[in-house]
């Protein structure tokens, strides 16, 4: 399809050109030809009176004005999508999507692992492709370049949609050889151990827990500082070290490692995960029947495969693949 003179297919292979900066890998992912690729590159350079891409080694780096129009493309690319998705509706049994999901090491072991367990059944050619939250991430689901992002209500963009997925209770775990297990305990045994706590990214973001707990007036001794929720639990093993940890991710590592968790011996607020979207995707029916999928993966105790499928299929309007 042309408009006002230009090929819109090739606009589409500018966008996986900037984002590759390299021929043969873009030519790769287009199932195109280098020469093939490289005449389309031209045609671009010639339709607007810019090289647009420059070599520089085994790389090629966008000029000043390939780098503006590729921000306005992503947006360009993304809004197509949402028209298209919407007017052809979803079938999860059939589609080929890829979701780009920004969601912490938490969401993934202990509500995302056992639903991509039941979509390799259900829907095989969904890709799910997750990226870790940090001010990248935020920034790229801004210009429409991530589809999902999942985080603690009160980390949302104040400017696109967003809906609830589930609450998390934040439970106190440690090592199960801890002998503060065997009984009840109040918070001067909880301050008076050693914690294991947790910062997120290059620039060590506070999580949830840590700035609700500093909220309460209370300083814990912090004995070693893990890059993710994950990590934490072997940290813990064979220490009387405690941590403040989600409580479903708690009961994922508790099958894997000799962990265990109790409530926390004072209140503590819940914690909201939500979910937010570009504003292009509000009609996207396969997102919305992706966030749906989230809720009942989370909703299912011990992050149960079978169950999760189970509870799946009887909410979806279609049947499972034929493998």
């Amino acid at each position: 399809m042309r408009y006002k003179g230009l090929n819109l297919n090739l606009l589409h292979a500018l966008d996986v050109l900037m984002e590759t900066r390299n021929v043969s890998r873009a030519a790769e992912r287009l199932s195109l030809t280098q020469s093939a690729l490289s005449a389309a590159l031209g045609q671009l350079r010639d339709y607007f009176g810019d090289p647009l891409l420059v070599s520089d080694g085994r790389r090629m780096c966008p000029t000043v004005f390939g780098e503006q129009i590729h921000a306005e493309l992503a947006n360009f690319l993304n809004a197509t999508d949402a028209v298209l998705q919407t007017s052809r509706g979803f079938d999860p049994a059939t589609t080929r999507r890829t979701f780009r999901i920004v969601a912490s090491d938490y969401v993934v072991a202990a509500v995302l692992a056992p639903l991509v367990e039941t979509l390799s059944v259900i829907a095989p050619n969904i890709r799910l492709d997750f990226v870790p939250p940090d001010e990248g991430a935020s920034e790229a689901l801004r210009i429409g370049e991530l589809d999902l992002m999942i985080s603690p209500t009160e980390f949302m963009l104040p400017d696109h949609p967003q809906e609830p997925l589930f609450d998390e209770e934040i439970v106190v775990a440690g090592w199960s050889g801890n002998p503060l297990f065997d009984r009840e305990f109040g918070i001067d045994a909880f301050l008076a151990a050693g914690h294991v706590a947790v910062a997120i990214g290059p620039h060590r973001e506070i999580t949830f827990a840590d700035k609700h707990f500093s909220s309460l007036g209370h300083q814990r001794r912090i004995e070693s500082v893990a890059a993710s929720f994950t990590t934490v639990p072997w940290l813990l093993r064979g220490t009387h070290r405690l941590a403040m940890m989600h409580r479903r991710l708690a009961q994922v590592m508790a099958t894997y490692l000799p962990l265990r968790h109790a409530p926390l011996p004072f209140e503590f607020p819940r914690m909201q995960e939500t979910a937010q979207y570009h504003r292009t995707r509000r009609s996207d029916a396969g997102l919305h029947w992706l966030m749906n999928a989230i809720r009942i993966a989370a909703d299912v105790p011990s992050a149960d495969a079978a169950m999760v499928r189970a509870r799946l299929l009887a909410n979806s309007p279609t049947k499972p693949a034929t493998p």
